[in-house]
């Protein structure tokens, strides 16, 4: 397979997974997502915002997350977040720091 060509798939995977968490599952929540996979739509938007810095287009969170989401962050929680018991806090804490490193 071509270079070219191998982007294109991964691309068109990339896309599918942002439609399938955008559109489709709007009820997995991100906190699971991070406990179980040690990733969760903020680090794809977080990835999708250094990648974009890395090639000199200006990024900041809120547009990765806008682009990402498909709608401003805010009205994403507004209309599917859902609230976490403790021990799912608990336990993001910990997978945060394991993937992500410090919250600072």
């Amino acid at each position: 397979m071509d270079d070219q060509t191998r982007l294109e798939l991964e691309a068109a995977a990339f896309r599918r997974l942002r439609q399938h968490l955008m559109e489709e599952r709007t009820d997995v929540q991100n906190i699971d997502m991070m406990n179980l996979a040690g990733f969760c739509r903020n680090c794809l938007s977080r990835w999708y915002q250094e990648a974009a810095n890395a090639r000199g287009i200006e990024m900041d969170k809120e547009e990765a997350r806008e682009i990402f989401y498909g709608m401003p962050m805010s009205e994403w929680k507004a209309k599917y977040q859902t609230e976490a018991g403790a021990d799912k806090q608990a336990a993001f804490e910990t997978a945060f720091a394991q993937n992500v490193g410090s919250k600072e």
